[in-house]
């Protein structure tokens, strides 16, 4: 099972992607960044992100009640489910996709990747990010 650097090179293997991030969106942090961020600033890139990953899952109307038992997910019931499972922002020349996280703890992380529109396919990248997603291991 691949830790966040081994995933964040796995994300940066998709065509068109220009950057990745493991984010906290509680905190607004960065827990691991590679490539290029918008606007040339990382940590300002996983704030933004952050809030708007905060935005969605605390929305009653998009991510209606708490988070919850995953229903039938490998490691039992102590596993939690984020109640969005994905987000994704397009712009006039790139698209991000935004993948939570579900964790044994508190599933407050999210894998941002941010695609070039001309060069990314916004399909397959949800695809394997939600892939690196189950897999990724934190700790």
């Amino acid at each position: 099972m691949p830790g966040i650097d081994e995933s964040l090179l796995e994300a940066m293997r998709l065509p068109g992607a220009r950057g990745a991030s493991v984010v906290d969106w509680i905190s607004g942090l960065a827990l691991g960044t590679v490539g290029d961020a918008p606007g040339g600033d990382p940590e300002a890139t996983a704030a933004e992100t952050a809030e708007l990953a905060r935005l969605a899952t605390e929305s009653g109307a998009l991510a209606p009640g708490a988070l919850a038992p995953a229903a039938g997910a490998p490691g039992g019931p102590s596993r939690k489910e984020p109640p969005v499972q994905d987000l994704i922002i397009t712009t006039a020349d790139s698209y991000h996709l935004l993948r939570f996280v579900t964790t044994t703890f508190d599933s407050t992380v999210f894998l941002h990747l941010w695609l070039d529109r001309a060069d990314g396919n916004l399909a397959l990248a949800r695809i394997r990010l939600a892939e690196l997603a189950d897999r990724l291991v934190l700790g």
